[in-house]
């Protein structure tokens, strides 16, 4: 898919990667890039930056992401590409409260579940188009101290692929992010904890990792490459590989 004169959604576009990608899609000629976050005005000022749209949405709630797609098809046109990038984390393990649990999993999960609920029919009616979800490597591998986080990546990772397998014969398009550790607001203070163990990467890369993988069409999106390594060794021998992490969980020391 090429990107040039399609409208584009990023969804967390107020900092990090999303906002990387406001700015690599902008630059790669799309029509108009809409940049939506929890932070409205974040949003609305990396828009301004590139003569995009910004808008304040709660991807949390089913409402705003209805309420971003009727808004965007409406007035300013047909969604070739959402980009479902907004993610939160929570720290800890099975004791972190019921209600810390919902709303990582609201934002995590649901929130791409709700963009393709009111996004894919209109893209299937117009013939096809583009989803990009953001995941995590610990949709792949697991989050070392956060089991929120671990599980909520491995759903939305289990969903894009549904997505993509459901959905491809009738013209839509999925790929996931699943890089390790990008510089942004949620890695801050994390520069030496285990999801940096490769390098923390600056969102501009992995930015340009996604722009390839929309272009060639490529579902896995690795911007650190060492991850495809670790998932063939998981695959072929899985109780190795959990030895291997609880030898991680040891020297990183529970929870962050």
């Amino acid at each position: 898919m090429k990107i040039d004169n399609t409208i584009v959604v990023v969804t967390g576009a107020a900092g990090g990667i999303g906002r990387a990608l406001a700015r690599r899609f902008a630059g790669a000629g799309a029509k108009t890039v809409v940049c939506a976050d929890l932070d409205g005005d974040g949003a609305r000022a990396v828009a301004d930056e590139i003569a995009g749209v910004g808008m304040a949405v709660d991807v949390g709630a089913e409402a705003g992401i209805a309420a971003l797609v009727e808004r965007v098809e409406s007035d300013i046109g047909p969604i070739g590409l959402f980009c479902s990038n907004a993610g939160i984390l929570v720290p800890g393990g099975v004791e972190v409260p019921d209600a810390d649990w919902q709303r990582i999993w609201n934002v995590n999960v649901m929130s791409h579940v709700w963009a393709a609920r009111h996004a894919v029919p209109r893209m299937i009616e117009r013939g096809g188009g583009y989803l990009l979800n953001t995941a995590s490597a610990a949709g792949l591998l697991n989050q070392i101290g956060a089991a929120p986080y671990g599980v909520t990546k491995h759903a939305a990772v289990g969903l894009a692929e549904w997505l993509a397998i459901t959905y491809g014969d009738h013209g839509i398009k999925v790929s996931v992010l699943c890089p390790q550790a990008v510089r942004s607001a949620m890695t801050e203070g994390l520069e030496d904890h285990v999801a940096s163990i490769d390098g923390m990467l600056e969102p501009e890369p992995v930015a340009d990792a996604c722009l390839r993988a929309i272009e060639e069409e490529t579902f896995l999106v690795l911007p650190h490459p060492e991850v495809l390594g670790y998932l063939r060794l998981k695959a072929e021998n899985y109780d190795r590989w959990i030895g291997g992490m609880r030898k991680l969980n040891r020297h990183y020391g529970g929870p962050i």
